[in-house]
């Protein structure tokens, strides 16, 4: 069952360009859940398992440049963490 605001998520960014890293982390999360406890038909599954490529690249690439950016405020070495 598809909600009215997943499935305008969905149309509105069918590329993941519009999506935050948030929003793209959920669809994810969900899709991966689906595909593990669902018996699906295996166009289905292609298809699930392509958008979850696009949705992790997203990801990774929203990570990177996070990344390059918190380097570049702290003089391009990242430092330890050292919260608890």
């Amino acid at each position: 069952m598809t909600t009215k605001s997943s499935s305008r998520t969905k149309a509105a960014a069918s590329d993941g360009s519009d999506l935050s890293y948030e929003q793209a982390l959920d669809e994810l999360e969900r899709l991966v859940a689906a595909m593990e406890g669902q018996q699906l038909p295996l166009d289905q599954l292609l298809q699930s398992y392509t958008r979850g490529a696009e949705l992790l690249a997203l990801c990774r690439g929203r990570l990177q440049a996070v990344e390059q950016q918190v380097k570049l405020l702290d003089g391009a070495e990242l430092k330890a963490w050292e919260g608890s």
